[in-house]
């Protein structure tokens, strides 16, 4: 059991447990990847490794240089449980999700995941986001649940205020009911994703986090939020950039005025 399912046990139960109240349905996980050959070969180990029934992976690959198309595309020769979409560059984690969620929709899944490649995300926490879908639409994995401190190991103190910071900022403009509004572990019903534009989606990295979310809960669909250890990669090159923090804080302000004036 990984360190997420460890520490929230008292929280959410068993792993065990928790496998055996998922719902009936097909899975599909979600996995964008830019130069993640360091990380995707043991990602692919654990979550096949849960041995869930009806559980399938999807790489999206952004031309990773480092070849990490090619060892996901050897592979998926082995097992029929694990997909590839390989796009022609690098175009970005919101693009990445929403080609994701469109295979999704073609082939008919009933759940759908986010999830990082680089081990930040505890793959043996997914059979809790499942056990959660009995009552929610998007159950969301929360470093930040209430008041509690943050369940985040090895971030640095800037990083972390500024995490944080976006989610009560995001909050406070918005009204959005989410603790963490930048979260990237995520389960989704199939209606869900049908129900959004997807091709009104542009933004990426937290401000597609943060557009997501909004218009799931302007929808009125069901947010539950369950609680995560969010661990910093140890190996590969984190994406976070000044533009993607200034496209999250202008995102925030257009979803506000799309509200106002009824464009959402």
């Amino acid at each position: 059991m990984g360190k997420a399912a460890l520490k929230h046990t008292n929280l959410i139960g068993t792993l065990e447990s928790a496998k055996q109240e998922i719902p009936n349905g097909k899975t599909l996980v979600i996995i964008p990847t830019y130069n993640e050959s360091e990380n995707i070969n043991t990602v692919i180990d654990v979550v096949m490794g849960l041995s869930i029934e009806d559980l399938d992976i999807l790489v999206v690959d952004d031309n990773s240089p480092d070849g990490t198309g090619e060892t996901v595309k050897k592979i998926a020769v082995k097992n029929n449980h694990l997909k590839l979409i390989q796009r022609e560059g690098k175009l970005g984690l919101g693009t990445a999700y929403v080609r994701g969620f469109q295979y999704a929709i073609e082939h008919k899944y009933d759940y759908i995941m986010e999830m990082d490649a680089d081990l930040s995300h505890d793959p043996t926490m997914i059979p809790f986001f499942l056990k959660a879908m009995h009552d929610a639409d998007l159950v969301i994995g929360s470093r930040y649940m209430g008041g509690e401190v943050a369940n985040v190991v090895n971030w640095p103190l800037r990083r972390l205020v500024l995490s944080k910071g976006a989610s009560i900022y995001t909050r406070m403009v918005t009204g959005l009911p989410v603790y963490d509004t930048t979260a990237g572990f995520k389960c989704f019903r199939r209606k869900v994703l049908e129900a959004i534009n997807l091709d009104d989606i542009h933004s990426g990295g937290y401000s597609f986090q943060i557009e997501v979310n909004f218009k799931v809960w302007r929808k009125g669909f069901r947010i539950k939020e369950i609680p995560i250890v969010f661990v910093d990669r140890t190996v590969g090159k984190s994406k976070m950039s000044r533009r993607i923090i200034w496209e999250a804080i202008l995102m925030v302000w257009r979803l506000r005025l799309k509200q106002l004036f009824g464009k959402l």
